[in-house]
């Protein structure tokens, strides 16, 4: 088969050394599954006219090429890059793309082989539970963008038109601000990726690589437990700590890599989204405090849910990845600040994310 890897082993001396492990490409998940499950469960958008929801289209697909140029201004990145459109898309819409993202960011994960009995059980389980945590996101993410979505892989921009009209009367809010607002935060994420040639295959790299180490044997799971379990009441409950400590010694090390990337892409998507200003966006102020509130709201259930899924760890990601933004170009400027985007090696750490005096004693 294709996508099954075997490597002999190599004698040396007198003893050969035990055979490595048969391997096989992908993560072991029933896509189709999934993509079914997430359709099936995902709940309808807010109620609304024909005519509000074709306006809200028309003027999102504007915002999303507004919204890119003035994050260009601001940052510095894209100069010369065409304006591509976004895709305006229902929940099902942006359920099923984010099944299709998910398979190819993790396809090039490297996992021991199973018996194809074992496969197929352990896919249709892990594909419900795909389904069910998307058709969850679904209702409650405003836009995307998907750095292998579209044709051929090369990006996709996604606004989930329901979502945005949802959220924007929630908090009571212009919904001409709002949806270019939002729209500013999804265009810094695409100039990150379109701009920053390396960053795209980087990132895929370091996903494959934290999900393909076999680190997760029984008996190193085992004895991490207690320690685990320690850690997560010391914490009050911060889901991200007992993902780490379970972690393997390897797996933490790329995780600590992942988690540094991400909370910097999340962070500098909302420091330019209030960076571009009143001019732009009017109730900038406004919509920003009654925002953040939202992220930190929601009923019992739904912040259980949130804590299970991670959005929680996501939340703290934004507020520290836009302070070490705001702090490092209030230093040197955006100009300094886009010596992030240089390398792999001056990407900051999660420890200079916390101390981004750090980071400029070392990359500036």
């Amino acid at each position: 088969m294709r996508s099954l890897e075997r490597v002999q082993s190599v004698p040396t001396g007198s003893a050969a050394t035990p055979p490595a492990l048969e391997t096989e490409r992908g993560l072991p998940v029933n896509w189709d599954l999934a993509r079914r499950t997430a359709a099936r469960l995902v709940q309808p958008g807010p109620p609304t006219t024909r005519s509000e929801a074709e306006e809200l289209v028309d003027r999102l697909r504007a915002d999303a090429v507004v919204a890119e140029g003035h994050v260009r201004d601001v940052t510095g990145l894209g100069a010369g890059l065409p304006l591509l459109p976004a895709d305006v898309v229902d929940r099902p819409a942006w359920a099923a793309a984010a099944v299709d993202g998910m398979a190819a960011l993790t396809a090039g994960a490297r996992l021991p082989r199973t018996p194809q009995f074992a496969r197929a059980v352990t896919g249709a389980t892990a594909g419900l539970q795909v389904g069910s945590v998307l058709a969850y996101l679904g209702g409650r993410v405003l836009g995307q963008y998907d750095p292998f979505g579209g044709a051929a892989g090369s990006g996709r921009l996604l606004l989930v038109a329901p979502n945005v009209h949802g959220a924007q009367r929630a908090l009571d809010v212009p919904a001409a601000d709002f949806g270019l607002w939002v729209c500013l935060h999804e265009a810094t994420h695409r100039l990150q990726f379109t701009a920053v040639p390396w960053l795209r295959d980087f990132f895929a790299a370091e996903i494959g690589r934290f999900l393909s180490i076999a680190d997760s044997g029984a008996g190193g799971l085992l004895n991490r437990m207690p320690e685990a379990l320690r850690s997560l009441k010391e914490s009050r409950g911060d889901a991200l700590v007992m993902v780490e400590l379970l972690q393997g010694p390897e797996q933490r090390a790329v995780l600590d890599r992942l988690l540094a990337l991400t909370t910097l892409l999340e962070g500098h998507a909302d420091h330019v989204m209030d960076a571009v200003g009143p001019e732009v966006v009017p109730s900038v102020a406004t919509i920003r405090e009654r925002f953040t509130i939202r992220r930190r709201g929601g009923g019992l259930l739904d912040r259980i849910l949130r804590a299970l899924l991670g959005v929680e760890a996501k939340v703290k990601q934004y507020a520290l990845g836009s302070a070490f933004t705001s702090y490092v170009v209030l230093a040197i400027g955006m100009d300094g600040f886009n010596r992030v985007w240089e390398s792999p090696e001056t990407l900051p750490t999660r420890a200079e994310l916390a101390d981004p005096a750090a980071w400029l004693r070392r990359v500036v």
